[in-house]
């Protein structure tokens, strides 16, 4: 019987296909208290199982390429990370010698009592930790039941399949996605997350917060995933088949006529000149960005460098990728981001950092390449030597005052003394530019850009930071949403502020890329914009029907709104 199953829209699409369920926090584990003489064996069986969660982690990440490992490997790499916690494993340990619990049991209860840990703090970036702990437990419980039996759990990669789950690891989407995967139902989750970016990203139908989904849908049940009205559709009728078909054939003459868009010009209706960047990672990304005719690269991560190898990459290394990047831009402007890593990641990339209690607020971004002024000094000289190439642009992640831009100059100073000393071609000038996304230097940005050349809004943390809510988080999506007024605020304030120190200003958050914001990012005055390649063919077309002199005429109401209710309706009425 046919059954309409509501949830909220966390990448748009539509698919057809046969369900199936992963349930990984309903594993039933064998929980009889241990015999004395059994304790040695579980724990050589539960080591086992961890390895075996480490070499799965190790063997998807090197199987990953392109897009996929752009956009999974940081969250492979923070699960990983997870698997050789200190606490975590000690834990484990401690309840299997002494509270005599099998290795199952041990799994469960350790990892609920650290999640419970991460979901009290107070950090959003923290609590967030706590799916990636369930996650993580899971893929170590379902290696220990496949010691025993082969037959305990399939894994649903089977091409024309629809992934059914509580909530979805990135880096399991990435793998199914690989092999086929057309969309998930997830009855938890949420549209800000990780998983829902990674979806977007790889144009992958996905529903959050389908409540009924493991108890209402069975494997191999037809599902028709229309997230394009946020539902999903058990049993799926001929009628609705047919809306299915015709959904099909629109999407394909909307993709043809996008594709007329790559090389025209992009200009609100009433003829505003808008730029389009790219964010970028890999060759595949910058060569998609040139075919979609990106305005340049807006952001590059360099943080892959760091972490593909437990070392350092050499001058060598970062030169050559860095150099590939701006040749393969072709003579458009190349913003190059420094390093963007916490001390929970610090480690992964060969870097030594005594474990904080709250990474997210710790050594992380300029602070960590400021406390390490030679590796630093490495990457600096290798992006001087590229930028010989072509325009580049430096873009430096979490600061927050102006002292830190003027450490940096220096150090570029220092850099580029001794490159000249050694003969080697640099470029004349280098312009040096803050990202915003620390409440801090959103407010403080006069002094800040009496040192930056440029600014970039990371509209992803501020976000987190200003309204302290992680976005992973289901249950805040009532305050964790760009709409709210405090944010805007802040948005336009910086915004204003470029403008009136004449230096440009970049958005290159999630809602950069995301066509339902466009309108309102044009209000605020933003001029700007930076977006994973796949989006830059939307945005263009939407900036298009946009009338900017009109929006920003209505700015002001937007900033005096009280809720985020206000400003979408006042978004909806425009739209009409």
């Amino acid at each position: 019987m046919r059954l309409v199953l509501p949830g909220t829209q966390a990448s748009r699409g539509m698919a057809l296909g046969r369900a199936r369920l992963v349930q990984p926090s309903r594993y039933m584990v064998d929980s009889r208290p241990l015999a004395d003489d059994e304790v040695a064996a579980e724990l050589e069986a539960l080591h086992r199982a961890l390895d075996a969660a480490r070499r799965e982690l190790r063997e998807l990440r090197s199987k990953l390429h392109g897009a996929l490992a752009r956009e999974a490997n940081e969250f492979i790499d923070a699960h990983s990370l997870l698997l050789d916690d200190g606490e975590l494993l000690r834990g484990l340990d401690e309840l299997v010698k002494v509270g005599r619990y099998r290795a199952g049991v041990a799994l469960k209860k350790q990892g609920d009592k650290v999640a419970a840990a991460f979901e009290a703090m107070d950090d959003p970036y923290l609590r967030g930790r706590k799916e990636d702990i369930e996650q993580v437990i899971a893929r170590v419980i379902s290696a220990l039941q496949r010691q025993t039996s082969a037959e305990e759990r399939k894994l649903a990669a089977r091409v024309g399949e629809l992934l059914v789950a509580d909530t979805i690891a990135p880096a399991d989407m990435a793998q199914l996605a690989g092999n086929g995967l057309l969309g998930v139902v997830a009855s938890g989750g949420s549209a800000y997350s990780h998983s829902a970016i990674l979806a977007r990203s790889l144009g992958l139908p996905m529903l959050v917060g389908a409540r009924d989904a493991l108890s209402l849908i069975h494997d191999d049940d037809l599902i028709l995933l229309d997230s394009e009205h946020a539902q999903a559709i058990i049993h799926p009728t001929a009628q609705d088949l047919s809306r299915y078909r015709g959904w099909q054939r629109e999407a394909a003459a909307e993709g043809r006529r996008l594709a007329t868009l790559a090389n025209a010009p992009t200009r609100t209706r009433d003829g505003l000149a808008i730029r389009l960047l790219a964010n970028a990672e890999t060759a595949s990304d910058v060569a998609s960005a040139r075919a979609r005719g990106a305005d340049g690269v807006g952001l590059y991560r360099t943080e892959f460098l760091f972490l593909r190898h437990k070392r350092l990459p050499t001058e060598e290394e970062q030169f050559t990728a860095y150099r590939e990047l701006v040749l393969g831009m072709g003579g458009l402007p190349v913003t190059i981001r420094t390093l963007d890593l916490g001390a929970d990641k610090a480690d992964a990339a060969g870097l030594v950092l005594r474990g904080e209690d709250n990474p997210a607020l710790g050594v992380r971004g300029v602070r960590l390449s400021l406390r390490y002024p030679a590796v630093f000094t490495t990457q600096i000289r290798a992006i001087l030597r590229a930028a010989c190439y072509g325009p580049v642009r430096v873009l430096v992640p979490m600061v927050t005052q102006p002292d830190e831009l003027i450490a940096v100059r220096a150090l570029f100073a220092l850099a580029r003394q001794e490159l000249k000393r050694e003969n080697v071609d640099l470029p004349e000038t280098l312009p040096l530019g803050a990202m915003v996304e620390v409440p801090a230097a959103a407010i403080n940005v006069r002094a800040l850009l009496k040192h930056a050349d440029f600014l970039a809004i990371g509209t992803n943390d501020l976000a987190q930071y200003v309204l302290a809510a992680d976005r992973g988080n289901d249950a805040l999506d009532n305050i964790y949403t760009p709409l709210q007024p405090a944010l805007l605020r802040v948005i336009a304030y910086v915004i204003s502020a470029g403008r009136r120190a004449k230096k440009p200003v970049s958005l290159c958050g999630e809602i950069g890329g995301d066509v339902h914001f466009t309108a309102l990012l044009i209000a605020l005055g933003l001029g700007e914009f930076s977006m994973h390649p796949a989006q830059l063919l939307q945005v263009r077309d939407r900036l298009a029907t946009l009338d900017a002199a009109a929006l920003r005429a209505h700015s002001l109401q937007l900033l005096h709104a009280d809720t985020h209710e206000e400003v979408s309706a006042l978004l909806t009425q425009w739209a009409e």
